[in-house]
């Protein structure tokens, strides 16, 4: 789901999230086991925090941003402009073992990349934010 033109969305805040949860073990195990539950906690006393002494209160996940992070759908991130990387990493954190398990070395990799094929050959969605 790509939003309509002038409709952007909270790529900081979004980015932060993927960054924040990839880099720390708990978070990812908790995001893998109760996404909705994460979110919602990462959004209220997470994510609002800019250092131990200050919090910001401008920025939010939108509800399409929200359901894409709980959805794990990684395809409505990119489509939405969540840096390539972040999502590619934090995924992997969170599917590669069971991937490779089942299917193979690299094979979670090969997923991400197949689902966002229909991007192949076409100018992808900025990351600016």
């Amino acid at each position: 789901m790509v939003p309509e033109r002038g409709v952007s969305m909270s790529k900081y805040y979004v980015n932060k999230f993927l960054y924040t949860v990839d880099s720390d073990p708990e978070l990812l195990k908790q995001y893998g086991e109760n996404p909705r539950a994460l979110v919602a906690r990462w959004e209220q006393s997470i994510g609002p925090r800019l250092n131990d002494y200050e919090i910001t209160t401008v920025t939010s996940l939108s509800d399409s941003e929200r359901e894409a992070l709980v959805a794990h759908d990684y395809v409505a991130l990119f489509e939405m402009g969540a840096h390539f990387f972040l999502s590619l990493s934090i995924f992997i954190g969170l599917y590669e073992d069971e991937w490779t398990h089942k299917y193979g070395p690299l094979s979670f990799q090969r997923e991400f990349a197949a689902r966002l094929q229909s991007w192949k050959g076409r100018e992808y969605p900025s990351v600016e934010a």
